[in-house]
């Protein structure tokens, strides 16, 4: 059997979750709250409809992972000035500490994930895969921000 494209990706994707949720299983962290997290951090302050578009979750699935991460106290939510039917979102102090060894964790599963590839070969494997990834959210270029993140991945 011959694998395609989408499988191979599909599958990698697959196999990096389930890495990353055994080795963050004592933190209580899964692989999509740490994406949110993630996205948090870079967009601090967004409104929770748009951060539900940039996870591709729906609204009442990212009002509920918001929920958790409050109780946990990783996030908070603040009513926004500009709307009081609207919340704004922050990470919490307890959420930044927690993200660093988070961090480390991701760190160490890419390495382990793309180990054996030369700096050439994972600039490009990166390159691909973001390529990938446009040509399937139809964005009309890469972000300048992504560019730099691939350098400092190196």
């Amino acid at each position: 059997m011959r694998e395609t494209v989408g499988f191979l990706l599909n599958d990698t994707a697959r196999l990096f979750r389930r890495a990353f949720n055994a080795r963050t299983r004592d933190s209580g962290i899964t692989a999509l709250q740490w994406r949110l997290l993630s996205y948090l951090k870079r967009y601090e302050g967004i409104r929770q409809g748009p951060l539900a578009d940039l996870i591709e979750v729906e609204p009442i699935t990212l009002s509920r992972m918001v929920d958790r991460l409050a109780e946990a106290g990783l996030v908070e939510r603040r009513a926004d000035p500009g709307d009081r039917r609207a919340w704004l979102l922050y990470l919490t102090p307890r959420a930044r500490e927690q993200m660093g060894a988070m961090r480390r964790l991701t760190d160490a599963l890419t390495e382990e994930a793309i180990g054996g590839l030369t700096p050439a070969e994972r600039a490009e494997l990166i390159r691909l895969v973001r390529h990938v990834r446009c040509n399937l959210s139809r964005r009309d270029a890469i972000d300048t921000t992504e560019r730099e993140e691939t350098k400092e991945a190196l």
